[in-house]
């Protein structure tokens, strides 16, 4: 009956699980597995309390039944709470000692939780039971995992790695060594311990002839040691002989050279008689080393079957070093420019040519690229001229070398050096082959690429060139349009995509780059890696619902990223893939380290703050439902990793145009300055809402003990960072770094100062603190601090004010007859709303320190029977505040409302798209779609902030005391 239960949970029917669980519990009241499953219902339908409840009833009674403890730990998983399972089988091993199954599991479970001493000992206790080795190895493991995660370096180096070693000793001298898991191990516990002679010595003896699963697993493992050992003789007759066996592995090529040098360096004689070294003959000058390679790549022309790549790209990359030497025996492995073409003749029609060439295109001279670019057409077979004098290629390789010889150029730079009229004529020449090249790929699936997508994309790029250069924004357009008509043809092309999501991004609309994004299907790490394109741009545009979104998409990647680690690691521990498990665990820590995690996860409590804050509920309900707390830092600002791919989107840009390390390094800077920003703001906020809002009791010895005090020396603390830390992004914006387009996105560090956003908050911000003073010193002697608060008032509005100038203009204008957009203002718009809310809610703190002070001000009239009527200059302060404050409300309400009705009014069809560089009807029908797009956002950008800034006025009204 019970199985029935298990298969309504199976098939997601809760309710009936939970039903069929009481009629069985009826009958029987202690059978402990269908209150387990019945847990697990209440937990699936959201009731975790009487869930949790209802299996610690079970776990108390110390069940032994695998059923109940199978589920039990089922159920803890769900909770997210897996060190209950460890508690579950330790109870479970206590009763049943010598069960196989119940110690394993209790191992497992400690995996799970990384208890790595508990580990060791459950696996030694297993191994008493049930002497097989994986148990014995899987306590060494847990031996060289506290090595690894210990705070000690000493620790590791002189107690656990050392037990490791002494125990796989032993099994080694009692000749217990079965599986290759073991050996590696081994080597592992060697390696670490910097052993490396007895590392080599274990992959070198009969040992290392189980090493087998990989192919060259040995060979790699006694490469890795004479590096380490600097053995340079033995590095270099190693890689000899394995590219005598193999002579396409290009790391044995990089490992050969870089030994060959270091030989040359010391320098290095061969031994008068015998051996070179254990290894065989040794390459000891540029001599041998040349014929070697020119011995290669002789017997790859010799072949009668299709020749291999490595040989003729190992001459390349030994000209290339023997150049930086200085070293005059290149000219002995012949004319780069003709090994190029030669390599082109044999590999054009392969898509890894370009990628193969243009790390060696700086070996050409700047006089011989428009030689190099000639002689590469020379190669590429096209048929006779149409009427446009273009010649077409007449099949898929003859194709797939012309679009080589166009990146090659462009990687040249010969696309660059064109003026503008040469670029739009190379724009018309490339979208001639991609429609021509269209005709080759009819009968291709939507999941595949079109053979001619490349000159599409790279037409694209010429576009983007020219509107760097021109600033004339019909060339994004045009661009726009023709990334579109990419992706009719080709629907899973994911360089269009990401392409035109980083332009849609530029032009201020994040509408169309939601679908973009996920059509891409990004999987797993992907998330973390270029994650960023889309939620750099997520909070700023004004589309607050889809940010929320997109942020959940990261953070939910984040979140499942522990639990599922500790199933890999588990995974490694079932099937011997130690060598792993170091891997999983650096990989765990990676993501936790993670920049991009670290601003979504900011980025996204923020924005809730922003929509839903006093609107749903209070502040303070809003930051203890999120679990936030002011004094703690939970960004690990020193171990930062950034995780972001910055070259995502293919590039054949020449060197000079490339990404830099320092760009690299600049944005890093720079996104970690404005994440501190972020940050700080976040947790100001939360110390703002969690204020003691009760009156301080005045000349009283307990002031620190109300907790009031400690809030506020908090408020302070974080205050003054926020003040060093908006110093430093000053100076950071003045350098006005400009990235590669295809580079990193500037982050919204420039756009948030230029707003004035920041200093208008910091100020508001400031100003809680100056009504705590007023709040501790009251109204009659602290009529300096009143005005000092009245000015403050002041300054915000006209600070606010500065800011809803800036918003000023059209987003979406016509410009003779050409489209033009300003998405900075929908940007500053948002900022604007942003400060907004945070001067909404010191105005409610505003509010609850003032309203006690002016009622104990009227009891003290009545009693004195005054009649004057006087307000303190506080008061009028704070009326005449909140009156402005719906005042720029007002105006920011009208100047949304006259947005949306210039864009609705907006009539994109009366453009003239046919000018400038020849479009089609076709192609214009593309570029209007884009424009159409752009539109869409920006409307239901500026409903959204529209609706949000009338709840805040509705907020505002509410302000009184």
């Amino acid at each position: 009956m019970s199985g029935t239960v298990q298969d309504y949970l199976d098939n997601g029917n809760n309710k009936m699980a939970i039903q069929q669980a009481d009629k069985l519990l009826k009958k029987h009241k202690d059978l402990h597995c269908a209150k387990v499953l019945k847990a697990i219902g209440l937990q699936r339908t959201g009731k975790q309390d009487e869930a949790f409840t209802l299996a610690q009833e079970v776990t108390t009674l110390e069940p032994t039944d695998d059923n109940s403890l199978q589920a039990l730990t089922i159920l803890y998983r769900e909770m997210h709470r897996p060190e209950l399972v460890t508690k579950l089988y330790e109870a479970a091993v206590k009763k049943v000692p010598l069960s196989e199954e119940y110690h394993s599991h209790l191992f497992m479970a400690y995996a799970r939780v990384g208890e790595y001493k508990k580990m060791q000992q459950a696996g030694m206790a297993l191994y008493k039971i049930v002497p097989k080795n994986p148990y014995y190895f899987w306590s060494v493991m847990s031996l060289v995992m506290q090595a690894i995660s210990a705070q000690d370096e000493k620790l590791a180096q002189t107690m656990f790695l050392p037990l490791a070693e002494r125990m796989v000793e032993k099994m080694v001298k009692e000749e217990k060594i079965e599986a290759e898991a073991e050996v590696q191990l081994y080597f592992m516990i060697l390696e670490r311990l910097g052993k490396c002679v007895e590392a080599l010595g274990v992959v070198r003896g009969p040992l290392g002839e189980k090493l087998t699963s990989e192919l060259q697993s040995r060979e790699n493992k006694c490469m890795m040691m004479y590096q380490r050992l600097q053995l340079w003789p033995e590095c270099n007759a190693l890689s000899y002989r394995l590219l005598l066996k193999n002579p396409d592995d290009w790391q044995f090529y990089l490992s050969y050279f870089d030994s060959l040098f270091y030989l040359l360096d010391m320098p290095w004689s061969p031994p008068a008689e015998g051996e070179h070294c254990v290894e065989g003959p040794v390459t000891s000058t540029v001599a041998e080393a040349v014929k070697f390679v020119v011995d290669r790549m002789a017997e790859e022309d010799r072949k009668e079957s299709r020749p291999l790549r490595g040989p003729y790209l190992a001459c390349l990359e030994l000209i290339h070093r023997l150049r930086k030497r200085g070293c005059p025996d290149e000219e002995q492995l012949g004319d780069p420019l003709e090994l190029m073409v030669q390599f082109f003749g044999k590999f054009g029609d392969k898509p890894c040519c370009i990628t193969d060439l243009k790390i060696y295109l700086h070996l050409l001279s700047p006089d011989q690229h428009t030689q190099f670019k000639n002689r590469l057409g020379e190669l590429v077979p096209l048929a006779e001229a149409d009427e446009d004098g273009f010649r077409f290629p007449g099949d898929t390789k003859a194709l797939q070398r012309h679009l080589c010889m166009c990146q090659l150029s462009r990687a040249l730079g010969l696309h660059h050096a064109l003026d503008t009229q040469g670029k739009l004529g190379l724009i018309t020449q490339l979208k001639a082959h991609y429609h021509h090249g269209l005709r080759f790929g009819k009968w291709c699936l939507k999941t595949e690429l079109q053979f001619s997508d490349m000159y599409c994309l790279m037409a694209a790029h010429v576009y983007i060139d020219l509107w760097a250069e021109t600033g004339d924004e019909n060339m994004l357009w045009q661009c726009m349009g023709l990334l579109e008509e990419g992706l009719s043809f080709s629907p899973s092309n994911a360089q269009f995509k990401l392409l035109l999501l980083l332009l849609f991004c530029r032009l201020g609309a994040f509408q169309p780059v939601v679908d973009l994004y996920s059509s891409l299907d990004a999987k797993h790490v992907q998330h973390d890696t270029i994650g960023y394109l889309l939620t750099r741009y997520a909070g700023s545009l004004g589309q607050f619902a889809a940010a929320s979104q997109s942020c959940n998409f990261s953070l939910r990647f984040f979140h499942s990223n522990q639990k599922d680690t500790s199933e890999y690691i588990i995974q490694a521990y079932k099937y011997g893939a130690f060598e792993k498990i170091p891997e999983f665990i650096a990989f765990r820590t990676r993501l936790n380290q993670s920049l991009h995690f670290a601003q979504v996860r900011t980025e996204r409590m923020l924005l809730d703050l922003y929509t839903e804050a006093d609107i749903t509920l209070s502040l303070e309900e809003r930051v203890k439902a999120m679990g936030l707390c002011a004094e703690e830092e939970d960004i690990p600002w020193d171990s930062m990793r950034d995780n972001r791919d910055l070259t995502v989107l293919v590039s054949w840009d020449p060197k000079d145009r490339e990404l830099t390390e320092e760009h690299r390094r600049l944005s890093l800077e720079e996104e970690t300055i404005w994440l501190k920003v972020r940050s700080l703001t976040l947790r100001l906020l939360a110390s703002l809402a969690l204020l003691g809002h009760a009156p301080s009791p005045r000349n009283s010895d307990k002031t620190n003990e109300n907790g009031v005090s400690a809030k506020s020396s908090t408020l302070q603390t974080l205050l003054s960072q926020l003040d060093q830390t908006l110093q430093t992004a000053a100076r950071i914006k003045e350098r006005q770094t400009q990235y590669p387009f295809l580079g990193p996105p500037s982050s919204r560090l420039h756009a948030a100062l230029s707003s004035g956003s920041c200093h208008c908050q910091a100020t508001t911000l400031q100003l809680s603190l100056t009504l705590q003073e007023l709040e501790a010193a009251g109204l009659d002697d602290s009529s300096e601090l009143q005005s000092q608060i009245c000015n403050t008032f002041k300054t915000i509005v006209v600070q606010l004010q500065d800011m809803l100038c800036r918003c000023k203009g059209e987003m979406l204008e016509m410009k003779d007859s050409r489209l033009k957009t300003q998405p900075s203002l929908l940007e500053t718009l948002v900022f604007f709303l942003e400060t907004l809310c945070v001067v909404f809610w010191v105005a409610s703190y505003s509010a609850s320190v003032l309203r006690p002070l002016k009622s104990s001000l009227q009891k003290r009239k009545k009693k004195k029977k005054e009649t004057s009527t006087v307000m303190p200059v506080v008061m009028c302060g704070f009326q005449e505040w909140t009156s402005s404050l719906q005042g720029v409300v007002s105006q920011a309400l009208d100047h949304v409302k006259a947005q949306e009705a210039s864009l609705m009014a907006f009539n994109l069809a009366a453009l003239t798209l046919e000018e400038g560089n020849k479009q089609t009807q076709e192609e214009c029908g593309f570029t209007r779609v884009a424009m159409d797009k752009v539109q869409s956002s920006y409307l239901s950008s500026l409903q959204e902030l529209g609706d949000l800034l009338r709840k805040r006025a509705d907020s505002l009204k509410g302000l009184k005391i």
